[in-house]
């Protein structure tokens, strides 16, 4: 038994002898990032070939550049990984084959990221008041945790909300003081490996420098060789440089200015009237820069300046200007011969003064005129005279004509201006041509800055021509030139056009041409052609009309080059082009009106909306007069329109009106009454009342025949009790300040209006007090009736003079042919039932309408009554001018 054991493990033993064994050193494998490493692969047995399988499963070449095998025996394969990544990492296969045995084994590489920092400098700078953006970039893997220390503490950005540390481990510094500079630790740390490292960084802080200037403000005087000192003083870290400027331009040490070593002081040498003006010192550093202005003052002795000479002739008035430079200014004296100017013997001269220039003006009479005036400035510093002089002009010379240059129906005269222009400007040139044999025609030209060619016209081909020229100034016409023969070319077919465009707002663009030569034929039309420079194809031929004079490109490509060709053509033949290129606009990225005008708005847009807000406040202004004052446009809508007074008008005169006729309550009252016989002027004769200021503005109505309306006005103070009373019950009466109670009793009559005032007291001269808003009619006396009428009484100046009241409102006779009735306009102490009119109603109005009074007391003691009462305090209060003392 122990011998079929032995046998076994003896056989088992030589089996396994015979096997292939495969074995990695090390076993395990952990790489940093960019570190190389190997591994050794050792087989045991008999093997043929040994190979390495990267992670992907691919056999490694001897020859990779990154990770390769090489074979050191016939027994060992080695691995080598060069510069290792994260990429690198994975399992490897070593594999032993011979024949159809094979082994392997595995290894597997892990691949990790030391901390790197990689950026991190140092020092950084901000400045005072930046949010500071500290840079920390720190790399590892697993990612570390950043942990930032300020003077050894650690930041607890829970403490203080200035700090915060961000997603990618930048230390963030909101609004940095110069009391934040200093070192800052990074430090970053992997738990895993229990790896840590960190950086120190310097954090600056630099401060935006201040500046101040000593004097704002520094005097010096001219032309005596003084010098002027600029100074300001800067502060600010790092410690700000200081340079000085003057018109934009930075001044440096030389001869006319030196500076200090810091630069803060200016010296400006030898001082002249042109270095007055602002210095500009400027100091700047990391953090920025600030200014102040200096301003230099320069007084000086006047300097005239001007043209000495001036031209002009018998009749036409010359100014001689005298320039006068001084600081403070110069009075300027003009003299001739030693006599001041104008005098009595110098009518025909005039002198014109502004701050810095004084002008004589001079219109000679004669040749005594021209020769020498002088001009003396005078100020504080001293004076300073100078002599003009007053030259007779002359004509010019004549031009000269260097070549005619010919056309079929024009030609060019190329000329030069003429030697002597007599002393005063050409103003024109008269150039004059004829055929051989016939009269001379001319043509004016005005003349212009450099002048130097003329075109002439309406000429005949193949014709020989002679052309002259002459110079034209203030004092006439001078000699002509010689004259110059030229013979214009044959019929032929037209010069080109020369073209201008101009701009019309967006891809638009206008292009006018202007007519040369037509080559002795009319021209019949000019063909337009244009293009994109960046295509070959022409838009379509635009044919214009001989008058034509320019054509309007629309819709064109923005930001695009064209080229555009306008071709003449005549019955000869077409023109060679007149040729433009132009660049159209850039497409806006805004309204056209934004972009044109700055606004987002048309300017008729603008004006509409001004009109709409001014007649907002016009009505906001007249809906308050109406409301507060009872004034305005829809107080009139309300009164003649409507029929309505303003809202708050009868409380408000109810008031005032009280207020007025309580004013004096212990004068006892003047009652005066007058009955039918005591006519006015007016009513004599029972003819038309002549209108005055208490005329009713319209007819009255008819009146019952043998009815006298009764009128009775009382002043509060008459009887205070039925004011009291009735004031409660006023409030619906249109008429504020005065009520007037009328009763008929018989067939309608046309009552004839009268005016109505106290005895001995003209209407014209001391008009009518103020009246009672209420009656009592227990107190009405009783008088006899009479056969006429009594007018209606129109109602009194109000003591508001913006009311309806104050404008001399009438009141109308009611209509007596539709009721015998009492008709009341306001409420009375013995009819407390009757009802009010509409409290909008003026009291000139009632439609013919009547109001039955239930009560028929008032209407017997009034029945048949044709007397007027009116009581007034001895001395009524006057208010406004409009009422005086019965």
């Amino acid at each position: 038994m122990l011998q079929i054991r032995d046998l076994i493990w003896g056989l088992l033993f030589i089996g396994c002898a015979a096997a292939i064994q495969v074995q990695i050193t090390p076993t395990q494998g952990e790489i940093s990032v960019g570190e190389s490493k190997f591994f050794l692969c050792e087989v045991v047995g008999d093997v043929k070939d040994i190979d390495w399988y990267d992670p992907r499963g691919e056999k490694i070449l001897p020859n990779s550049p990154d990770i390769s095998v090489s074979r050191s025996d016939e027994a060992t394969l080695t691995l080598t990984i060069y510069h290792a990544d994260v990429d690198s990492a994975g399992i490897y296969k070593c594999v032993a084959k011979n024949g159809d045995k094979e082994a392997q084994a595995t290894v597997q590489v892990k691949i990790f990221q030391k901390i790197t920092f990689r950026n991190a400098p140092t020092p950084q700078e901000f400045n005072e008041g930046d949010d500071a953006d500290i840079v920390c970039d720190v790399v590892s893997s697993p990612p570390a945790a950043i942990i930032w220390k300020y003077k050894g503490a650690t930041i607890q950005v829970s403490k203080d909300v200035r700090f915060k540390i961000l997603s990618n481990g930048h230390l963030l510094i909101r609004g940095i003081k110069k009391t934040d500079e200093g070192m800052y630790n990074c430090e970053a740390r992997v738990t895993a490996r229990g790896e840590i490292d960190f950086r120190m960084m310097k954090v600056i802080v630099n401060v935006l420098p201040t500046i101040r200037a000593r004097q704002s403000e520094v005097n010096a005087t001219a032309d005596v060789g003084s010098s002027a000192l600029l100074a300001c003083d800067a502060d600010g870290f790092p410690e700000p440089t200081v340079t000085w400027a003057h018109n934009n331009v930075v001044l440096e040490t030389g001869d006319k200015y030196s500076l200090n070593g810091d630069g803060s002081e200016l010296e400006i040498r030898d001082v002249k009237k042109v270095d007055e003006g602002d210095y500009t010192c400027i100091a700047k550093n990391k953090a920025g820069e600030k200014s102040e202005e200096v301003s230099l003052n320069v007084f000086d002795a006047p300097k005239i300046l001007g043209s000495v000479t001036v031209y002009t002739w018998e009749g036409n008035p010359a100014n001689i200007s005298c320039e006068v430079d001084a600081h403070p200014g110069a009075e300027v004296v003009w003299f001739r011969d030693g006599l001041q100017l104008p005098n009595a013997n110098t009518t025909n001269m005039k002198v014109y003064n502004t701050p810095t220039i004084s002008y004589l003006e001079i219109t000679p009479d004669s040749q005594n005129d021209f020769g020498s005036y002088n001009c003396t400035a005078t100020n504080v510093m001293g004076a300073e005279s100078k002599e003009f002089i007053l030259i007779q002009a002359e004509v010019p010379s004549s031009p000269e004509i260097q070549q005619v240059e010919p056309f079929s129906s024009t030609a060019v005269v190329e000329f030069e201006e003429p030697v002597s222009m007599g002393g005063v400007p050409i103003i024109k040139y008269r150039v004059e041509w004829r055929s051989l044999g016939q009269e001379w025609s001319g043509r004016e030209y005005d003349a212009e800055d450099d002048m130097t060619r003329i075109t002439i016209v309406d000429l005949k081909p193949e014709t020989t021509y002679e052309v002259k020229m002459s110079a034209i100034n203030g004092k006439g016409e001078g000699e002509s030139s010689t004259a110059s023969t030229f013979k214009t070319q044959p019929v032929r077919e037209p010069s080109a056009p020369k073209l201008e465009a101009k701009a019309q707002g967006g891809n638009s663009l206008k292009v006018t041409w202007i007519k040369q030569d037509d080559g002795g034929s009319p021209i019949k039309h000019y063909l337009v052609r244009y293009k994109a420079t960046h295509v070959s194809d022409w838009k379509p031929e635009i044919r214009l009309p001989h008058g034509s004079e320019y054509v309007l490109l629309s819709s064109l490509d923005w930001n695009t080059e064209y080229e555009v060709r306008v071709v003449a053509e005549n019955q000869q033949g077409k023109s060679k082009p007149g040729t433009l290129s132009f660049r159209t606009a850039v497409e806006p990225t805004t309204i056209p009106d934004a972009v044109d005008g700055g606004s987002g708005l048309g300017t008729g847009a603008i004006v509409g909306i001004l009109i709409v807000v001014f007649f907002l406040l016009l009505v906001g202004v007249d809906v308050t007069c109406y409301f507060l004052n009872k004034c305005g446009l829809l107080m009139c809508i309300a009164v003649n329109f409507c029929g309505k007074a303003g809202p708050g008008a009868k409380s408000k005169d109810i008031e005032e009106g009280k207020a007025a006729f309580t004013k004096d309550e212990s004068k006892e009252p003047i009652v005066e009454v007058r009955t039918e016989e005591e006519n006015t002027p007016n009513q004599e004769g029972g003819g038309p009342t002549e209108p005055n200021e208490t005329t009713p503005l319209t007819e009255p109505e008819p009146a019952a025949a043998d009815t006298a309306p009764l009128v009775v006005k009382l002043p509060p103070s008459a009887a205070v009790n039925s004011v009291t009373e009735s004031f409660s019950t006023a409030h619906s009466s249109p008429a504020s300040e005065s009520t007037t109670l009328t009763t008929s009793a018989s067939s309608p009559t046309k009552a004839t209006p009268a005016q109505s005032s106290p005895k001995n007291t003209s209407p014209k001269t001391n008009p009518q007090p103020e009246v009672g808003p209420l009656v009592d009619l227990s107190d009405t006396p009783k008088v006899a009736p009479s056969s006429n009428p009594t007018p209606p009484v129109s109602e009194p100046p109000s003591a508001n003079a913006d009311g309806p009241q104050g404008r001399g409102d009438s009141v109308k006779a009611p209509d007596s042919s539709q009721s015998q009735d009492s008709q009341v306009d306001g409420p009375a102490k013995d009819a407390p039932n009757a009802p009010c009119t509409d409290s909008t109603s003026p009291p000139a109005q009632h439609d013919g309408k009547t109001v039955k009074d239930d009560n028929t007391k008032g209407e017997t003691e009034v029945k048949n009554a044709t007397a007027e009462v009116k009581t007034v305090p001895n001395e009524a209060p006057q208010t406004n001018g409009n009422e005086s003392k019965a």
